[in-house]
């Protein structure tokens, strides 16, 4: 096989950013009512997400029917594109035809939790090529959905020894756009509702937020989120998440506020404008 490089494609180490679904339950009906019962009120939530099955919850020999969850989150448009489970459940969980994943949480080895309690969280990664960056370089951030694990170390060391600039966005966020920001991120125009905004670093946003905000995305727990009109879809730190369906105090909905980290909760304050 030749080896020259081909000027139609090319083949680059890349990371994909998926939510992680971890199912503390085998009943698959019970499944199917919960999540259609918290998002099919609000249909553009995922917006075709990518979504790995974590299995790694389910008590010894429970079998859960992943076809029957690939279909419930088909009709929330988001996509199942693989499986992260136990050595002995792989062997049932390659049956349905989706790839069997490795997962290293954005604690250091622990999933991304939700505030209160553990629900869809994230499997850390950068962004898709069609996602920008502030600089057109190698990728070379840590964690893929499937990494390789000789590699962490580089990649790592790689990551820390880079500077990189702080993103700067002075237009609006329309439904569907997402950006990625390998450090911080200033936004000076809406973010509207459906756009995502997706940072290592800290997000600060100059205007209404109404779509979602993750930041601190590879496990940065002193991230925060500034915003002079807090009116979010979710926010995120670190993989520890709020979504809209918790309404917000109203110290800070729809003013300026902070949003940080404090013993792994969420805590919003008032942005005191002197």
């Amino acid at each position: 096989m030749s080896q020259k490089k081909s000027p139609r494609f090319e083949l680059r180490s890349g990371n994909v950013d998926a939510l992680l679904l971890a199912l503390k339950t085998a009943d698959t009906e019970a499944l199917r009512d919960d999540l259609l019962s918290r998002f099919e009120a609000t249909p553009d939530f995922f917006s075709n997400d990518v979504i790995a099955l974590d299995l790694r919850r389910l008590e010894g020999d429970e079998r859960v029917g992943i076809d029957r969850l690939i279909e419930t989150l088909d009709s929330l448009r988001a996509r199942a594109i693989g499986v992260v489970a136990r050595a002995d459940q792989r062997e049932w969980a390659e049956a349905y035809g989706l790839p069997l994943l490795d997962s290293q949480g954005r604690h250091g080895g622990r999933e991304g939790r939700e505030e209160a309690d553990t629900a869809p969280g994230a499997v850390p990664a950068a962004a898709p090529e069609a996602v920008p960056s502030p600089a057109d370089s190698p990728d070379t951030s840590a964690t893929a959905v499937a990494p390789v694990a000789d590699m962490a170390g580089i990649v790592a060391a790689a990551t820390a020894a880079r500077t990189v600039p702080t993103m700067l966005i002075d237009k609006p966020l329309r439904s569907g756009q997402q950006v990625y920001a390998q450090g911080d991120v200033v936004i000076l125009d809406l973010v509207s509702y459906g756009a995502e905004v997706i940072a290592e670093g800290n997000i600060h946003i100059y205007a209404p937020l109404r779509g979602r905000a993750l930041a601190g995305v590879k496990g940065n727990h002193d991230a925060r989120i500034f915003c002079t009109c807090l009116e979010p879809e979710l926010i995120s730190i670190a993989g520890i998440y709020r979504t809209a369906e918790q309404t917000l105090p109203a110290n800070v909905l729809g003013k300026s506020a902070q949003v940080r980290l404090a013993d792994e909760k969420l805590i919003l304050e008032p942005l005191r404008m002197k």
